[in-house]
């Protein structure tokens, strides 16, 4: 308990009367951790804190790497700079030793600031310092050095781009094609087949795979264990979020990614209605620090990994990776999301990469400056791509087959589209070819409304039409609808396919230990929200399933 004896003994408290001291301590809580405990992670909502017995080690992740800002010991006080500032945690802070902290909320902590002004002149002073700390460990931690060489044309570069970038790789891209930037690339690299990584050790990788790039930069290619409690096929909303709650409660938790954490959510440029973040957050935010959640509680996350086969069994199923590599898994829970759908002309895949893209590729954003870019599709996704590229394109055209662009879009979303004076929303139209050589150069658009044609010229298309489920890996192993989409729950009895006595979990298809959450569920509602609720639901069925099979000797089968 806090006292005003506690808070005397403080030199940040010595101006307050006797009242205020008071009143400071009835509102504060008494916070004690052991050595090694954190009382803040980098992101963590924040309060204003007063160390009064022990040590604080307080640290930043900066590219990857974990650096050293100051130590706390008794009488130091932190969590201004977040709180002034409106924003999150920028620093860990972990228990060095045994520690007492007293807690102040942060509404408590602005009446503090208004009834002393020695008070406020000392935070504020403290805040300055810590500004400084920040910008010291920021401007000398080491820089990172993994370069990307290669040609904004090259299919295969856009790969590796894209994959670093939403992998959260910190890497430099240089096009040889650009004077300003061909004069940093390593001597002889530019001379050999391209594109290239040169590593931070200076070791250079010709034309990696991103199979061969991952394990190099860091990222995990295989999973340690031959048994775990629950796999999850895909690293969307629905499958980050499952991987959180699973590791967190403490299932043994792998998640299997064949391209980068995230999904489509992870390449959309802002999310304004997710709940809890009123000025909204980018997808990749949003994926990145589900993934430090989900790694941070112990899920083992496998990227560039596919599953080829599922093979249900009585007491665990098989889960298959391409390559041969073999896990068991008391459950299973599949979120793979989907595919974008691909644009159904004739010659459009020679131009994927070559100004065609599917999905809002963010790492294509800066080649888009002074452009006219052209994207198609009538959703929230379409519509957050096209707010982001206005930032640096001259002109972008949202080209929209309906004719109404209220049937598939968000209200919020039409509204900051229409008060952009850049950019044009274009319904009723529909791209019947594309033109160009090597390069995409122009489009010829279709006005369903009047019936005309009309070519337009650019070198930059991002389509966003739509998904498909990319399910045909299971085969007749769950039962599937015509589309693809997993069925699960109620959906199960009319088809006759649920083998056992007990009635199936909402979320659990029609092999038993199986669940199924997020947009590639048939029926799901497909937001961000919600598959992130579905995620976190399947682990909730997940348990109950894990105890019938305990009270069945370990029959998944039967349970």
């Amino acid at each position: 308990m806090i006292t005003p004896q506690c808070l005397r003994e403080v030199p940040l408290f010595a101006g307050l009367d006797e009242a205020l001291l008071g009143a400071v301590a009835a509102e504060s809580a008494d916070v004690r951790l052991n050595a090694g405990e954190y009382l803040i992670r980098e992101g963590d909502a924040v309060a204003f804190f007063v160390l009064l017995e022990g040590e604080l080690d307080v640290t930043k992740d900066v590219a990857g790497e974990t650096q050293a800002v100051d130590t706390y010991g008794p009488g130091d006080s932190f969590g201004e700079l977040p709180l002034l500032l409106g924003t999150s945690a920028t620093v860990d802070l972990r228990a060095r030793t045994p520690v007492r902290v007293m807690r102040v909320d942060g509404q408590d902590f602005m009446t503090l600031l208004r009834y002393s002004d020695t008070l406020a002149g000392t935070v504020l002073s403290n805040m300055t310092r810590r500004v400084k700390n920040l910008q010291r460990v920021v401007l000398d931690a080491p820089a990172a050095v993994t370069l990307l060489v290669g040609s904004a044309d090259d299919l295969h570069c856009f790969g590796l781009r894209d994959f670093l970038s939403r992998n959260q790789v910190v890497f430099r891209w240089l096009d040889p094609g650009t004077p300003t930037l061909a004069c940093e690339i390593p001597t002889g690299v530019e001379a050999g087949p391209l594109p290239a990584v040169v590593l931070p050790d200076g070791e250079v990788l010709v034309r990696p795979s991103v199979r061969d790039l991952a394990p190099r930069v860091g990222l995990q290619v295989e999973p340690t264990l031959e048994e775990y409690d629950v796999v999850i096929v895909g690293g969307g909303p629905a499958g980050l979020a499952a991987a959180v709650y699973g590791a967190s409660e403490g299932l043994c938790t792998l998640l299997i990614e064949k391209e980068a954490p995230g999904g489509q959510a992870g390449t959309s440029s802002r999310i304004e209605n997710y709940l809890g973040f009123p000025t909204g957050l980018s997808g990749g935010e949003l994926s990145a620090r589900a993934l430090r959640q989900a790694r941070r509680f112990g899920a083992e996350v496998v990227t560039t990994r596919e599953v080829a086969a599922l093979t249900p069994g009585p007491d665990a199923h098989e889960v298959q990776l391409d390559g041969g590599t073999r896990v068991r898994a008391r459950s299973v829970v599949l979120t793979m999301g989907v595919s974008w759908r691909a644009l159904p002309l004739s010659g459009t895949e020679r131009f994927v990469g070559r100004g065609v893209w599917y999905g809002a590729a963010r790492t294509e954003a800066p080649g888009t400056r002074g452009k006219d870019v052209y994207l198609i599709g009538g959703g929230n996704s379409a519509g957050q791509a096209a707010m982001f590229f206005s930032n640096y394109a001259r002109r972008v055209s949202l080209l929209i087959r309906a004719p109404h662009v209220e049937k598939g879009m968000s209200q919020y979303l039409i509204d900051q589209l229409r008060a952009k004076a850049n950019v044009r929303i274009c319904e009723c139209c529909e791209v019947t070819a594309l033109h160009g050589d090597s390069h995409l150069r122009g489009l010829t658009v279709h006005h369903s409304d009047t019936g005309e044609d009309e070519h337009v010229e650019t070198d930059s298309l991002f389509v966003l039409i739509g998904a498909d489920a990319r399910t045909d890996w299971l085969g007749g192993v769950v039962l599937r609808d015509e589309r693809g989409y997993v069925c699960s729950g109620l959906d199960l009895a009319p088809q006759g396919a649920w083998p056992l006595a007990r009635d199936p979990f909402p979320l659990e298809t029609s092999v038993p230990g199986v669940f199924v959450a997020g947009d590639v569920r048939r029926g799901s509602v497909k937001r961000v929200a919600s598959s992130v609720g579905e995620g976190s639901m399947s682990i909730a069925l997940v348990h109950q399933f894990l105890a019938l099979a305990e009270q069945a000797g370990g029959q998944t089968t039967t349970a």
